[in-house]
């Protein structure tokens, strides 16, 4: 990455893969490269060099046009701020991924996940009169909505205090078991990582050491 000091090494060196179903944490320190790591996986970020396969295919091979497309058909994101429009409702949020992708169920889908995370009768509530809780439910049913083959979330928990932080995991770990999604979890909480399959340790744009955590 370059700015204006010059040329900005954030990552390197980096060489890993995931395997399907899989749940595999990314930790380390502040800005220690985990979520530039998370945003160059999704494509969103260019690499200087390097590639990032996904299912099969090299996404910096493709155009922006067909790297949106790749992401719309086989990722999903959670943000920590939780990424919801503001002027679309709760129900309208989650339709959002299923209308741009042409579906012509997507009322009826987006309510069925809306009631699978538990707000059946918070359908046409805004995000303005929603919880941190409730937000963060709405954008984990947008982002399962589409029955991606990869979710990424970057610190997905980090502005809930810790009950429902605890909640909002079980319910992402419960749709990922569901769904059958590989989970790729950015989080300063140990205790977070080691629910996870695999853990990935980042430091100074490094992979240090993987360790295996429980299953």
């Amino acid at each position: 990455m370059t700015d204006s000091t010059g040329t900005l090494e954030i990552l390197s060196d980096i060489d890993f893969a995931l395997n399907a179903r899989e749940t595999v944490s990314i930790v380390g320190a502040s800005g220690s490269g985990k979520s530039t790591l998370l945003s160059i996986m999704a494509g969103l970020d260019t690499p200087t060099r390097g590639t990032v396969r996904l299912a099969g295919q090299d996404l910096f091979a493709m155009d922006e046009d067909a790297r949106a497309a790749m992401r719309a058909r086989q990722v999903g994101f959670v943000f920590q701020s939780f990424q919801l429009l503001g002027n679309l409702t709760a129900l309208e949020n989650v339709m959002l991924p299923l209308e741009l992708d042409g579906r012509k169920d997507a009322r009826k889908a987006a309510t069925g996940m809306l009631e699978r995370v538990g707000l059946s009768q918070r359908l046409n509530a805004y995000p303005k009169v929603l919880s941190g809780g409730e937000q963060q439910r709405v954008a984990l049913a947008r982002a399962f909505v589409v029955h991606p083959a990869v979710l990424l979330a970057d610190e997905p928990t980090g502005s809930l205090d810790f009950a429902t932080g605890e909640k909002i995991m079980a319910l992402m770990f419960d749709l990922n078991r569901e769904q059958g999604t590989t989970l790729v979890l950015v989080t300063h909480d140990r205790a977070i990582a080691a629910r996870c399959s695999r853990s990935i340790t980042i430091e100074a744009g490094r992979v240090w050491v993987p360790v295996e955590g429980p299953r």
